[in-house]
């Protein structure tokens, strides 16, 4: 069981992640899929400057209205819009109301509809990267972890999109618009406001930042608590078995409780930053009011103007309390994108080649090791294979034995391209891998593991994995040949039984037999086994050996085996020992020759 990784904003990004910018330029990272949305996002930003500039308008009629219902606007001829009396002054704020009212429904529809489209994309593409990646990515990142950025940290990034940039920008239209038209009301009392908000901006500023590296902090150890619950969750029996059901709680508990603790810092600033705000921009603004009602008492300032004058400073000091709430939003937003575009922008340790070769199609597959050298990336080191060289003709069937360690499965790894070898080449029909898509390689192999995986899915379908083309007759047939049939028809809904996550429903013989059989159905022309029999009981292996020496018949196929009475009927048995081969041949030859096979088999089978 490993051991989940904290992580600090600055700690290093998983193998070939690129380092992310600033967190709110992060958000930048955005605009590719915001970009295809173009039409609707100009449709809202119309609505928005429609809808910003009618609540601009209200405190002018307002000012009208009240100058001309006391008397004081008619002498000065500004009656708003040319209305004549009360009744039209009304009508005309009732009409305003009307128009911001509907502005403000189709602007929410609009950037609602953008949020969650982009959100999806962004998933849906952040996702597909994480399938791209090679093994060698997930040895720093926990699958746990990156299941928290598609959830939370997309949750985050969809509630900016789709509405706190729309709140943010509505507000700053409110709050500039505000501005302008204070000075256009009051050039004197604007002069006041513009001042005081100037020498509150630094404090505003710092403070914003502290923000900032608390939301990346907060949103890693949520990823962090996340990361370990799942990987507790996969191993359930494992964790009851030794009874640390109480003791991985209690660990559950601490990262959340780090989580909880890494929040209340955040939303202590975030909260501080708000305040501040709220109250620098209202106590400017009461204090330039005060200004104000002096000025109308020495008759140099109109009441309607003065009324306009509060409406006005109203409106700014909403704009500025949502900016403040909106810019906590965004900042923890950032941190989010820029922790989704580490994945989106991590490059696999497997480079495809930019002009790759068509795979030949030879009936059978023919394989060389040309010296190959390996040294996996987590222990640079240490040489798990050294200098190995084999080849394989055509429909051969060979046995990989030795040791555990001894670098068997890393020939696997090896042939799917899961890594690169650190020294030689491996051809197949003559051609090197590195020079073949990725896909078009890993096409013509079929892989039954040691640990088979089952998905949360019927029989049928987890079989057909292996050729989703299939046929529901081939799938049949693959069954019956891995010796499926016999189990899979007593379940109560046969092949349509829903087989529980990771095949919880079946035992771990019925397992393989299902992995075997999608790799029966799959018609690779390289078969690889690993261990595929060594789950099962002896009358289960005996219907699975018939099945796959039919698998294997016109098949080159590579088996490794740590149970030497499984493949005493090979072409040919390669003995492995600390990354070279040692021995090679027959079962007979070697025994005769009294090696490192001949021990191992004189423990196995001396009976």
């Amino acid at each position: 069981m490993s051991q989940a990784s904290h992580r600090t904003a600055t700690a290093a990004a998983p193998a070939g992640m690129k380092p992310g910018a600033g967190r709110v330029s992060a958000l930048r990272g955005l605009l590719p899929f915001l970009r295809p949305y173009r039409a609707r996002l100009a449709l809202a930003f119309a609505l928005l400057c429609l809808g910003s500039g009618t609540i601009l308008v209200v405190p002018l009629a307002f000012r009208d209205l009240i100058d001309s219902g006391f008397g004081t606007g008619v002498a000065q001829g500004r009656a708003l819009l040319g209305t004549a009396g009360l009744d039209g002054q009304f009508l005309v704020l009732f009409g305003l109301a009307t128009f911001w009212a509907a502005a403000v429904a189709a602007r929410y529809y609009a950037v609602s509809w953008v949020g969650e489209r982009v959100t999806a994309d962004l998933r849906c593409a952040v996702y597909a990267r994480v399938l791209g990646q090679s093994p060698q990515f997930f040895e720093t990142l926990q699958t746990g972890e990156v299941l928290s950025r598609l959830t939370g940290d997309t949750t985050l990034i969809q509630t900016v999109v789709g509405s706190s940039v729309s709140m943010g920008l509505r507000s700053l239209f409110q709050f500039g618009g505000g501005m302008v038209m204070l000075a256009v009301t009051s050039a004197h009392l604007f002069g006041l406001i513009f001042g005081l908000m100037a020498v509150l901006a630094l404090p505003i500023a710092a403070i914003g930042r502290r923000v900032r590296t608390l939301s990346r902090e907060s949103q890693d150890r949520i990823a962090d608590a996340s990361a370990l619950a799942g990987e507790i969750l996969n191993a359930m029996p494992t964790v009851q078995a030794f009874t640390q059901e109480q003791y991985e709680a209690q660990r559950f508990a601490a990262r959340t409780e780090t989580g909880f603790r890494t929040a209340v810092r955040r939303t202590r600033v975030r909260a501080l930053l708000a305040a501040l705000i709220i109250g620098a921009v209202m106590g400017t603004i009461i204090f330039v009011l005060w200004i104000g009602a002096r000025q109308v008492q020495a008759g140099t300032l109109s009441l309607g103007e003065l009324g306009a004058f509060v409406l006005y400073a109203a409106l700014v000091a909403g704009g500025a309390g949502t900016l403040a709430e909106v810019w906590g939003d965004v900042m923890r937003a950032g941190g989010a994108t820029e922790r989704l575009l580490e994945l989106l922008q991590a490059e696999s340790a497997i480079r495809e080649t930019s002009a790759p070769q068509p795979p030949r199609r030879a009936a059978q597959v023919g394989i060389v090791f040309d010296h190959v050298g390996l040294a996996y990336p987590a222990r640079p080191g240490v040489r798990v294979l050294d200098d190995l060289c084999l080849e394989i003709v055509p429909g051969e069937r060979v046995a990989l034995v030795g040791p555990s360690g001894a670098g068997k499965t890393s020939l696997f790894q090896l042939l799917l391209r899961y890594y690169e070898v650190s020294a030689g080449a491996i051809r197949i029909d003559g051609q090197d891998i590195r020079q073949l898509a990725l896909r078009e390689l890993r096409r013509g192999i079929a892989l039954v593991p040691q640990e088979p995986v089952i998905f949360s899915a019927s029989a049928l379908e987890n079989i057909r994995y292996g050729r989703p083309a299939a046929s529901d007759e081939d799938v049949l047939a693959a069954a019956r040949a891995a010796a499926v049939d016999e189990f899979i028809t007593r379940l109560p809904e046969g092949y349509a039984t829903f087989l529980g996550e990771r095949g919880t429903r079946l035992s771990g013989g019925q397992r393989q037999r299902i992995a075997i059989a999608r790799a029966i159905l799959k018609r690779a022309r390289l078969l690889l086994l690993d261990e595929a029999t060594s789950a099962l009981d002896a009358e289960s292996e005996r219907l699975v050996q018939q099945g796959l020496a039919a698998a294997m018949e016109g098949r080159t196929t590579l088996i490794i085996a740590h149970r030497l009475a499984t493949v005493q009927q090979v072409d040919r048995i390669v003995v492995i020992d600390h990354g070279r081969i040692v021995e090679t041949g027959t079962a007979a030859d070697l025994r005769r020759q009294g090696g490192l096979y001949a021990r191992l088999a004189a423990l196995q089978l001396a009976s």
